[in-house]
């Protein structure tokens, strides 16, 4: 009995001494509302993985989602897109009036299209030949380098795109619609089509393929009655050009084979507008026929001008005069019952609309052989682009090229909305050229009276007859 008592005491004395260390530190608050639940008896390692450690991860997108923001991404991509196309031309120079008629053209073609082919913006850089093969090759070359071209178009001449394709070919930029007509062009092609292709299609055929219908005009003239000369004699002229050169080339060719005599042959620098020396002697010589071809307004306009100042006799081929637009305005009378070859007169309501427009915009009138052909080549890229792009979704050089390759060269595809020509084909046996003939490229040969264009070669188009002077 003593001895639970005293165990008793000793547990007394321990919860005293516990109590009194306990009242030491500071006192517990009590509650001001007494707990309604019994806290929770969850395990520690349960409590502890509730606790965020982490922000919490985003939902995974939905499907729908997923595809609203892949099509924004390729909108935004697609917005970025741009295509620059070079636009070769002489915007200086001699022949800066034609460049006015090429660039004028080429940007009321684009106008139609608000310069936008499918999701690629047309960004145009203008290339200025100056009517110099060397200064075009370096601005050539300038715009694929520095400014990135990947396709071009358009050109004036000859001489200017022998140098130009080397470039092309260098860079493989498919060229589009260039009008160099020289059979140089055609050589160079031919040597290595696999290197000179990207000189992809002329817009001005070789002048042996038109030039016979001059032959044509003055033999009927001849054996009909209507015209007698003492002589078939001839006096040759050009610019000292590739151009100049493989025209009088060609032309000699056929009047001899005609049965006609070269009394004499020159040419002439591209900004030379003075030429009576030259009227003189062929005063001398008397020609039947003075024949040749320019590309520079202000110096066809003197050697007219002059001629008929000074009263050469020769019935006069002035090939390229009605390319510029305000011919009659330089010339007046000297035109008159001057031969030509071109297109006199625009196609269709599409043909009238444009030359309104570029009236209205330019303040001048635009010809058939300049302007609307060029009108009639930019037209040519923007039906190709938008072939290419609705079959790949994509404008680049590599699908550009081997649309003209498999399709253009081919003859599978051919442009037919132009306003100069019925249709501008190409096949295997004609490119670099297009296919000339009937409902193809053709030309008839005019004659010039009072400001007037008149057809009178061939026969089934003619509006009058041969006519000369008094």
């Amino acid at each position: 009995m003593k001895a639970s008592i005293r165990n008793w005491l000793s547990v007394v004395a321990i919860l005293g001494l516990a109590l009194a260390v306990a009242g030491c530190g500071n006192p517990t608050p009590e509650p001001t509302v007494a707990p309604t639940e019994p806290p929770p008896t969850e395990p520690a390692e349960e409590a502890e993985e509730m606790e965020p450690t982490e922000a919490p991860e985003e939902p995974e997108p939905t499907e729908a989602e997923e595809a609203e923001e892949s099509e924004e991404a390729e909108e935004s991509a697609e917005a970025d897109k741009v295509l620059k196309v070079g636009i070769l031309a002489p915007y200086s120079g001699p022949a800066a009036l034609s460049g006015k008629e090429f660039r004028g053209s080429a940007e009321i073609a684009l106008d139609r299209v608000n310069w936008q082919i499918g999701s690629y913006k047309i960004e145009p850089v203008w290339i200025d030949s100056q009517s110099d093969p060397a200064k075009a090759s370096q601005a050539y070359e300038q715009a694929v380098v520095q400014d990135g071209i990947q396709v071009a178009m358009l050109n004036w001449h000859s001489s200017v795109a022998v140098a130009c394709m080397e470039v092309a070919a260098k860079y493989q930029i498919p060229h589009l619609a260039p009008f160099g007509a020289t059979e140089v062009v055609n050589e160079t092609f031919h040597s290595d089509p696999e290197k000179y292709g990207y000189w992809t299609s002329k817009w001005w055929a070789t002048p042996a393929k038109l030039t016979g219908g001059y032959i044509d005009t003055m033999e009927e003239a001849i054996s009909s009655g209507r015209w007698t000369p003492e002589e078939k004699t001839v006096a040759i002229y050009g610019e000292d050009t590739d151009w100049g050169r493989s025209f009088a080339g060609a032309l000699m060719d056929q009047l001899e084979a005609a049965g006609w005599e070269v009394i004499d042959e020159e040419y002439f620098a591209a900004d030379q507008v003075e030429f009576y020396p030259y009227i003189n002697k062929l005063n001398d010589l008397n020609p039947a026929l003075l024949a040749g071809t320019h590309t520079g307004a202000a110096a066809f306009s003197g050697l007219l001008n002059q001629a008929d100042e000074l009263g050469l006799g020769a019935m006069i081929i002035a090939d390229g005069l009605g390319r510029f637009g305000e011919w009659y305005e330089l010339t007046g009378s000297s035109s008159d019952y001057v031969l030509d070859q071109i297109t006199p007169s625009f196609t269709g309501p599409e043909g009238e609309a444009y030359v309104e427009e570029f009236e209205e915009r330019y303040d001048f009138t635009p010809s058939a052989s300049a302007g609307g052909l060029a009108y009639d080549g930019a037209g040519f890229f923007i039906a190709i682009a938008q072939e290419v792009y609705e079959e790949t979704g994509e404008l680049t050089s590599e699908t550009i090229y081997d649309f003209i390759q498999n399709k253009l060269w081919t003859g599978e595809w051919s442009y037919t909305d132009g306003i100069v020509m019925e249709e501008y084909a190409f096949t295997q046996e004609s490119i670099p050229d297009p296919v000339v003939g009937a409902g193809y490229y053709v030309f008839p040969i005019v004659q010039y009276v009072d400001g007037e264009a008149n057809i009178v070669y061939p026969p089934s188009q003619a509006e009058m007859d041969l006519g000369f002077k008094e």
